[in-house]
Order: C-alpha cells, then structure tokens, then sequence
C-alpha cells in the first residue's frame, strides 16, 4: 500500500525547475508533429485520408506521459483538446462548436488522453521503481559486502563512503562515530585533507518505524565562524536500539534538490548497516578483552603452579639431602656422601635452569635480548654443551660434519640453545639422542639438529611447540615442564639471525632444527691453517 501510495505522488508530481524547460520542449514538439501529421491526413495528399484522424494527438499524450508522468500527460490532452478544436473544428480558428458530433468526439478524445496519459504514466513510473529497487538492491548488497570483507567499520568505512558518494549523486560523503555531532570523530572522509563545512543548518532524515523517512531542515549552534557550504549538508543518523552512534553525512549541489526515494532508502540502508557493523565491532572488541584477561589469568594460574612445582620438587630434594647429611645420628659411607652432594648440585643447576628460562622468557617479550654475535667453532661448541649431559644415561650421539663452516653466534645464547634442546629431548625423548650439523653452501647457513628415539609429538602440534606455555599432549604420564623452554629456544635463535622449526625425526621421536647463519670460514681454515680437517662424527 505505501508503495502505491508512493507510486501515485511521485506521478502526480511536476517536474521540477531544472526540469521544467525539458518537459515543455517535448510537449510542445510531440503537439507540433501530431498536428502537422492530422493537417496531411485532412488535406489526403499522397492518397492519404481520415474523416476523424484527431486520435493522432494521443502520441504525443504518450510520449510525454511516458516521459514526465500523470500531470504532463493530462495538460498534454488538454492543449491537444484546444488545438484539435480551434485548428480543425468548424467554425475554424475559434473555440467555438457547432455540431453536438464534434462534441461527443472532442470530449472522447480528451477522456482518452486522460486515461492513457495516466496509464503510460503508471506504467513509467513502474519501471522506474523497479529499476531504483535494482540498484538500491545492488548498492546494499555492495555495502553488506564490504562490511562482510573487512575486518572493522574503521577499514570499511572510506570504501564505503566513496561508494555512496557513487551511488546517492553526493558530492562528498564522510562518516563520523559519536553520541553528537560535535563528539563525532570521522573514520572516513572522500575529501579528506579539506576542511568540513559549519553551516547554520543541515538537513536530517527522520526515520519512524513504519512510516516514510523524510528529509527536515534542522538549525545546527557550532562554535566558531560558520562557513556556508557551497552545497546544501544532508545528515543520516546511525542509529542502533540503545542510541545514536554517529553519522552519515553529505554534500550535495543545490540544484539537485533533495535525494530521491530510491537514494534516500540507500542512505538510510547504508547508515542501518555501518550501525550494526559498529555494534558488531564493539561486541568483538569486548569478548577480545575478556578472552584475554581470562587467558591471561589461566597462563598466570597455570605459570605459578607450575613454576612453585618446579621449584618445589629440587627444595624438597636438596633440603632432605642436606638434612640427613647433617644428622649425627646418619652415618655415611664416601661414597653417599658423593652421591648425595651430586643429587644437591643436580638439583641446583636444575632450579638455576629454570630461573634462567623465566628470566630469558621475559627479555625475550621485553625485547631486550641483545646478542653479542662472534665468529665460533660449532663443533667446538657442541661437544661442550654435550659433555655436560652424559652422566644421564642417555645414549647421546654428536656428529659434526667434516669441514664445517664457523658460525656467527653467541656462544652463551647457543649453549642455552642446545641445553634447552637436550634437556627436553632427555625428558620427554627415548635412550637415543642425537645432535648433527650440516652445513648448506647455497644457502651460507648451517643446520643443527638434536632428534631422539622417543614417542615424538602429533603432526598437529608441530607448528605450537614454541608457543609459550604449551604443553604437548601426551600419553604417557610423569611429571610435566612449564612449556617455556623451546620458547627460550626460538626467541634466542631469532635474535641471532637463525630459525627454528620441529619435525618427525628420522629415529622415530621428535626433531629440532636450528638454522644458523655461516661466518663462511671453515673449520680448517682457522685449526692452525694446516688444511686438515679436525674429525667429528664420533659417537658419544
């Protein structure tokens, strides 16, 4: 119903002032060619000859009705009505009539015309509403699916604006985000760089549900000097249930008039659409900072019982240790006395690795990590870190590549490196571990790889492994780390240039990959320049 009710205002409407001449012109030419057309009929040149021939006039009723709509089609009949009698209908030249017959026909004719002015006018007006439906349908679809696109209404809103700027015949087109218009920050402008107009007055939509928007002048108090816009300023408001969030606004050339229905819908879609997009985007930012703080507080849950194990269990045994030895009432052979000073020394450098993997873990997020990089011996460098792990009773095999280049590293970053790398493959690895370098011309780096014989770890958690604090499921049980080691791993490899990444070893267990960069000077360049290369590649 309002879209019929539309539909008989919009053809009842005359053309405006820009449009006016237009109409006219046809007007007056369509009359001119149906009567210069009746003048050949009446007069039967060329054979041709109609007792009646005024129905011609209807042409030109179409042509207009089509054109321009109800009210230029029924003035259209009118002059063809007037013209008909005084050129055509005896006595001539008068509007006078004597036969009741050319009454009867001239009032047909008027009747007609009314009704297929209004007719085609309908019809006109029809398709002209189907075609604004189209692109109004075309234009929201655009817009939904620049929003749908994007990440923010921040990123969408300057693709969008220029679309409307498009679409409505806007001359400018920006958004702004605020409870009022003076709170309003913009997030997008098609001018931007140029100052925005402070006019007296803006034109608003007002939008009830139910009825028909329409546009109403509103006087707007700014400070400062008003600067009256060459165009006239049309605002929309983004609105949501709980308020106004912003607005959409306009520039538009007085000689346009207002926007029509069809971009007065678009407008008014467009600005529904950003407020939806708005509260989306604020929701989304709102479950982000819960997400966090509740992440935030497992990892911090999660840290602490972790960290009060792990400092719990090496106390335990230390203090128990140290307890009994000074028993009087214990009596000890050389030999626990030996025993029990290694497991108190053991368990030291096990809390002091773990303080030391806090204390890099959070250099590494405070970005104070600071290499001091020199040329070094990786095998020399290996096989100390390595030294240090064979009372463990691990199978644990070194094999450096004859002729390796020298690396550019720091020493104390690698050797944690490869104690952080060894430590976890002793844990969590099976009887054999092995460390292998090669070195890769084509690429100036060398590999270091520490692998073991042990379960390994699900394809899926290959690429999580230097996540901070993640924790590989496992089947077995026994007790598990704090998940920051291969953490430590990857922030100091990256800090001297290299790279890390986890793979299936070749033994069945789990791999490691350190990537470092070569100093391009090999190993027996710089053992006493003799040219002999010094052998690795023996077992430990």
């Amino acid at each position: 119903m309002m879209l019929e009710m539309d539909q008989w205002r919009s053809g009842m409407r005359l053309p405006g002032r820009a449009g006016l001449p237009g109409m006219m012109a046809v007007a007056t030419l369509s009359l001119a060619a149906s009567t210069l057309a009746i003048a050949v009929l009446r007069a039967g040149a060329q054979g041709l000859h109609a007792s009646y021939p005024a129905p011609v006039y209807l042409l030109a009723v179409l042509v207009v009705g089509m054109r321009y709509g109800t009210i230029p089609a029924v003035l259209t009949s009118i002059a063809a009505f007037l013209l008909y009698d005084f050129l055509f209908v005896e006595p001539l030249y008068t509007f006078t009539i004597n036969s009741p017959d050319e009454w009867l026909n001239l009032v047909l004719l008027l009747v007609v015309a009314v009704v297929i002015g209004r007719l085609v006018a309908l019809l006109a007006d029809r398709a002209t509403e189907a075609a604004d439906r189209a692109r109004e349908a075309e234009a929201l679809y655009s817009i939904t699916g620049i929003l749908a696109s994007t990440r923010t209404v921040d990123v969408a809103a300057p693709t969008i604006a220029s679309r409307l700027e498009e679409l409505t015949g806007m001359e400018r087109v920006w958004v702004g985000l605020g409870a009022t218009p003076a709170e309003e920050g913009f997030i997008s402008d098609t001018a931007s760089g140029q100052p925005l107009p402070i006019p007296g007055w803006h034109v608003v939509l007002q939008r009830a549900p139910g009825g028909r928007p329409h546009w109403v002048r509103s006087h707007v108090l700014s400070p400062g000097p008003r600067r009256a816009p060459r165009a006239a300023l049309y605002r929309v408001r983004v609105e949501v249930a709980g308020g106004t969030l912003g607005s959409l606004w306009g520039l538009r050339s007085p000689g346009r008039g207002e926007p029509d229905s069809a971009e007065t819908r678009i407008l008014s879609a467009a600005a529904d659409q950003l407020g939806q997009a708005v509260v989306r985007d604020r929701l989304t930012a709102e479950a982000t900072v819960a997400e966090i703080a509740r992440q935030s507080e497992a990892v911090k849950t999660a840290l602490l019982d972790s960290v009060s194990h792990d400092l719990r269990t090496p106390l335990a045994t230390i203090r128990a240790t140290a307890g009994s030895m000074l028993d009087p009432a214990v009596s000890w052979s050389e030999e626990d006395r030996q025993e029990a000073f290694e497991s108190i020394d053991s368990e030291a450098e096990r809390m002091g690795r773990l303080v030391r993997n806090l204390l890099d873990l959070s250099r590494i997020e405070g970005g104070a990590l600071r290499p001091e990089l020199e040329v070094r011996d990786l095998g020399d460098l290996v096989e100390d870190v390595v030294s240090r792990y064979l009372h463990t009773g691990k199978a644990i095999v070194s094999a450096i590549e004859d002729g390796m280049p020298h690396v550019l590293v720091d020493e104390v970053f690698l050797g944690q490196v490869l104690a952080n790398l060894l430590e976890n493959a002793i844990r969590y690895g099976g009887p054999r571990i092995e460390v292998r370098t090669r070195a890769i011309p084509e690429t100036a780096v060398v590999e270091l790889r520490v692998e073991d014989d042990g379960e390994g770890v699900p394809e899926a958690a290959l690429d999580r492994l230097f996540e901070k604090f993640y924790q590989v499921p496992r089947s077995t049980g026994g007790r598990r780390g704090m998940g920051i080691g291969l953490t430590v791993v990857a922030g100091m490899v990256s800090a001297m240039g290299g790279s890390v990444r986890a793979e299936r070893s070749d033994l069945g267990g789990l791999a490691v990959v350190v990537t470092l960069p070569a100093s391009g000077t090999p190993e027996e360049e710089v053992a006493g320049g003799t040219g002999v290369a010094r052998g690795r590649g023996r077992g430990r």
